[in-house]
């Protein structure tokens, strides 16, 4: 990208400027991405050792797990490698690499929500073709699209970012680079960025939360046609983690996006940031773990193999 720009670093906001705070900072934010990493890797572990879990729906859970994982290190190790360090620099292409993986990596997830909504229709609502329909080669060509699509559209968004000129301010108003920001610092005109990247993303996820209404509304439907008090109670289990996942994803994104964000930012602004950057990736494996079987079945599993080898051959009783 040829940039006329003067800019060659930005400061992120730091969360204090006192030490103490600063160590109560890389505290929170080291036990949060702890829990994160062991939370997805357990998952990803489980569902790529235990071939009982080698369908479909798993599939695109491990997937999501990976961005989850991949989305939370973009950020976080960043934040408080500044804090530990004293300091609020990133460069100018480190910002841009940031903006780029988060947006790749949030965008990937959404659209891997929406196909585990249609991995939900398909096994509810069609429950005898869904080995025809979701087969490898559909659920492969699912995860290429996703992942070609959240690259082009990551990709645009970054390059109409920062093809702009900054010749003033430096100072990002978050602990990460996030567009909205970066656009307030530049000295060109950037309406014409606004507005593509307004038009793009509200296009994009109109169309994917539309999509998940629908599977939903006919997954629903087709519950409520079920005779078996227990075959509508698995249904719902097997639906709720992820409609959990759904709502915990758009919350956090319309409430980092859509309230104003005061300045200098406020409290409030920073646990809005934490909440839509750090809370997702952490508590999606809580999510889907709490309620499913097979998935705590795996992880015990592996644990067991893991710390216990002389007692595999007892593995079954769990």
């Amino acid at each position: 990208m040829f940039n006329q720009t003067t800019v060659t670093e930005f400061l992120l906001l730091g969360f204090s400027d006192q030490r103490e705070l600063q160590i109560l900072h890389v505290v929170i934010f080291l036990i949060a991405y702890m829990f994160a990493l062991m939370g997805n890797l357990l998952v990803i572990m489980a569902v790529a050792f235990d071939h009982c879990l080698h369908t479909p729906m798993y599939f695109f859970l491990m997937n999501l797990s990976i961005l989850d994982l991949s989305s939370i290190s973009v950020t976080v190790p960043k934040s408080i490698g500044n804090s530990l360090l004293n300091t609020r620099k990133i460069s100018y292409s480190g910002c841009a690499a940031q903006v780029f993986l988060f947006f790749f990596f949030a965008t990937d997830n959404f659209i891997f929500l929406t196909i585990m909504a249609y991995d939900r229709y398909v096994a509810i609502c069609k429950p005898l073709y869904y080995k025809t329909i979701m087969n490898l080669r559909v659920c492969a060509q699912m995860i290429a699209g996703a992942w070609i699509c959240a690259l082009l559209y990551s990709a645009m968004h970054t390059g109409n970012t920062f093809w702009l000129s900054f010749c003033s301010s430096n100072v990002i108003d978050k602990f990460f680079c996030d567009i909205p920001q970066i656009l307030k610092l530049s000295c060109s005109d950037a309406y014409i960025s606004e507005l593509v990247i307004l038009v793009l993303s509200a296009c994009l996820f109109f169309i994917a939360f539309l999509f998940i209404v629908v599977s939903y509304i006919n997954i629903f439907t087709a519950v409520f046609k079920i005779p078996s008090k227990y075959g509508r109670h698995k249904a719902y289990t097997t639906c709720l983690p992820h409609l959990t996942m759904i709502s915990l994803f758009i919350s956090t994104g319309i409430i980092a996006y859509v309230i104003p964000i005061s300045h200098p930012p406020s409290v409030l602004d920073l646990i809005v940031d934490v909440l839509y950057s750090v809370l997702p990736p952490v508590m999606n494996p809580v999510i889907y773990s709490m309620r499913n079987k097979e998935i705590k079945a795996a992880v015990r599993k592996l644990m067991v193999w893991k710390f216990f080898p002389k007692r595999k051959q007892f593995s079954f009783l769990l």
